[in-house]
Parts: C-alpha cells; structure tokens; sequence
C-alpha cells in the first residue's frame, strides 16, 4: 500500500538510493528515489488484480516500473516516489523495476526533482545471434558479411582453365589416337603388283 508522506521536503542522502543506471537483472533490495513521467493504463489480471507500468526516472537514467492494484491507481505523472526493498527483473526483454510483496512505496514530494529520460534502461536488449559449435569454423571464403557471393563462371570438368580464357584448346592424348586411326582408315594401303616388265626382264634371263 503506498504511504503519502505531507512532508514534501526530502532527503535524498537520508537512505542509500540506488541510481537506476546501475539496475541490472536480479537485483534485490532495491532502494530508489525517483519521479513519475507517465503511467500506462491497468492491466486486469486473472486473479483480478490490476497492474500497472509506470515510466519513473532519477537523475541518471529512467525505467519501467511495475506496480500493483491501488498504488498504481493513486500515482500521478509528477509525483516524486521512493521505493524500498523492491527487485530488478527482465520482462519481455526489458528491464523493469518491481516494488514486491515486501516492498513499500511512499510519494515524498511534487514536480521539484532532476531526472535524466535520455537513457532508458528498459530499452529491449536484442538477442545475440547463435555462436557456431565448437570445433567448427567458418571458411574465409564464406564470410561474405551479408553480401552475395562472387559468381563463378561454370567449365566443364574436361575443359583446362585456358580454354575459358580464350586460349587455344588442345585434345586429349587418347583423341589424338583416336582421329588418327580414323585417318588412316581413309585411306586403306595400297597393294603393289609387279608389272609385266618385270616379267619380261626375268624370261628374258
């Protein structure tokens, strides 16, 4: 239940305030001075219960804080609120402060306060990507860096790497046997028979 002290003069070195900026997830016992900017409307729950974000800042940086039922209901944008004993958690990606079931919220003064809503540590934090096995490395040749790959031009498995560029092709060894057994084919070998003069020469001896 939230306390609203009349007293609107404060102290911020009376209890140790935890700057927002050094929030991080899982922090307990948080003890916070800070300044309403928004707050979002109610969220019924299935229990019934409504739960409000409110957007809160000091002077470092802002956060989404989360509270519920009649605290919610009650805050205003402008209202300077210190909280006690409350925790830091992840939702949705996003840090966010909760007051708890232990935690107390007390309104301690009006519009007089700095804040800092430039740096907004509920800002989702993106997911890095997947890191690769280990033992398995990624060829320089594949790390394009998001770009296309350089074409290739395709050559046949036959075909030397001149002749794509434009040099002169010359044939296999076994072609060359090949063409020059269809050659001689061409031209079958000629029979040479003796004349008749030879004959007349061998009588005539």
């Amino acid at each position: 239940m939230i306390d609203f002290v009349r007293n609107t003069s404060f102290n911020m070195n009376a209890m140790d305030y935890m700057p927002i900026k050094e929030l991080k997830p899982g922090m307990k016992n948080i003890n916070a001075l800070f300044i309403v900017l928004e707050v979002g409307p109610p969220t019924l729950t299935k229990e019934a219960r409504e739960v409000r974000t409110l957007r809160v800042a000091d002077t470092s940086a802002s956060i989404n804080l989360s509270v519920w039922d009649e605290p919610g209901a009650l805050l205003q944008p402008g209202d300077i609120v210190r909280l006690t004993r409350g925790y830091a958690s992840l939702w949705r990606a996003a840090l966010t402060l909760y007051s708890g079931k232990s935690g107390d919220i007390q309104k301690v003064g009006e519009f007089c306060m700095l804040f800092n809503e430039q740096v907004n540590m509920s800002e989702p934090q993106p997911t890095p990507p997947p890191s690769a096995p280990a033992g398995l490395a990624v060829p320089a040749s594949d790390r394009t860096n998001g770009a296309h790959p350089t074409p290739r031009a395709h050559q046949p498995p036959n075909q030397p790497a001149g002749a794509a560029a434009g040099g002169v092709q010359h044939a296999p060894k076994s072609d060359r046997f090949t063409h020059n057994s269809q050659d001689h084919n061409k031209h079958p070998h000629k029979t040479y028979v003796r004349g008749r003069g030879h004959q007349r020469g061998n009588n005539r001896r």
